[in-house]
């Protein structure tokens, strides 16, 4: 019983947050609808229960975040670093090879979370769409997933080794530029978008929690510098993927014209 009512007084508190977080948004809607372009507000009773609907959902959303996802990356993240797990002898220090358990484990939350991130799929449709079928939905899914798993991957290794952040991006950026100039610039935004749309609602919770667990996990790191950057490298990463499946894909179309050549 007190956890039901623990549950209800998070739920509504949370509740009322989010009110008042869309409100300035639903108030910027009425005004243009109704004050500048003079338009009355077509199934008025449909968009009411649907903007219920958005709240509601919203708020247990965020629920679930503080209730499971965050103290499940954490709690994940503290168990796979823990030195006695990793067959640490008792005041031994660990290299960074053994944590060899938390790259793996960062490659593939960062797989599976993007492969069922909404954004990504919503995205893939509309380029295969557009495309008319050119792009595989699922090919370009996978792809951005298989870059966000690298990315996680050595997101980690940089907290766990302590290297300065910045000196990935810069690198990773200049890959982008470089890749940018050689590939077919129809798939470019797209690939550019890929990386925005992956750290959205499935995979964002998981991935801070993942880093802020693990900087606080291994001795000498701090969470407040070295915790947060996993976002920033499942943004880069994607980008560099799709750009070189895109030049892969350039290049063996190229290849099959002139084998079909006489």
């Amino acid at each position: 019983m007190m956890y039901v009512i623990s549950f209800l007084k998070d739920f509504f508190q949370i509740l009322l947050y989010t009110v008042r977080d869309v409100t300035p948004i639903l108030i910027l809607i009425l005004f243009f609808q109704l004050v500048i372009l003079k338009q009355p507000i077509p199934h008025l009773k449909r968009v009411v229960l649907g903007g219920v609907y958005v709240v509601l959902g919203l708020a247990f959303f965020l629920l679930g975040l503080e209730k499971a996802l965050f103290p499940i990356g954490e709690i994940m993240a503290t168990q796979l670093s823990d030195p006695f797990f990793l067959g640490a002898a008792a005041g031994e220090e660990l290299d960074w090879k053994s944590y060899y358990w938390i790259y793996i484990f960062a490659a593939l939350i960062g797989f599976s979370t993007t492969i069922a991130e909404p954004s990504l799929i919503a995205v893939a449709m509309k380029a295969t769409e557009v495309s008319t079928g050119t792009i595989s939905q699922w090919g370009l899914r996978i792809t951005v997933a298989l870059g966000v798993a690298f990315a996680l991957a050595l997101g980690t290794f940089r907290i766990v080794t302590g290297t300065p952040l910045h000196l990935y991006i810069m690198g990773g950026y200049i890959v982008v530029v470089i890749q940018s100039i050689f590939a077919p610039k129809q798939l470019i935004a797209l690939a550019y978008d890929s990386g925005g749309v992956t750290t959205s609602t499935v995979t964002v919770p998981l991935v801070a929690a993942l880093g802020l667990g693990l900087s606080t996990a291994v001795p000498g790191r701090n969470a407040a510098i070295d915790g947060f950057g996993l976002i920033a490298f499942a943004s880069l990463f994607p980008i560099i993927s799709v750009l070189g499946y895109a030049q892969f894909m350039h290049l063996k179309v190229k290849l099959s014209n002139k084998i079909k050549k006489p």
